[in-house]
């Protein structure tokens, strides 16, 4: 079962990926095109060319799960980012699920541990 947490990490594929795709074709552009194990338990997500759709991959303890969803009308922002993928948080994946707009997100200054520096910079997304 899919469920979002900070324990788990996330991470967009930021190319167009073809929907016919299933858990094999999808794992292997995880371990070709990522360069990542998609047995890490890692969510990887990716969407099609017109951004109406998006899939995400996970293993869990005994196989992999794909969570598909189609949109109506409308389409998935995404963050830019210069590379082939990019992590999000888990608020941030929840927010493009529901189509909130990543541009108004403002977000206040917050201490990292692991940089042991305050973050303050938002993202940008188009």
């Amino acid at each position: 079962m899919l469920a979002f947490s900070t324990a788990l990490r996330y991470f967009l594929y930021r190319h167009d990926t073809d929907m016919r795709k299933g858990f094999d074709g999808l794992s292997g552009l995880v371990r070709q095109a990522l360069a990542k194990d998609p047995l890490s338990g890692a969510v990887f997500i990716f969407l099609n060319r017109r951004r109406n759709q998006i899939k995400l991959l996970l293993w869990e303890q005994d196989g992999f799960s794909i969570y598909h969803k189609r949109l109506e009308r409308g389409t998935y922002e995404l963050p830019l980012c210069a590379g082939d993928s990019i992590e999000l948080r888990n608020d941030e994946l929840m927010l493009i699920l529901q189509g909130i707009s990543l541009k108004s997100v403002k977000r206040r200054e917050r201490f990292d541990p692991s940089k042991n520096i305050f973050q303050s910079s938002t993202p940008e997304y188009r």
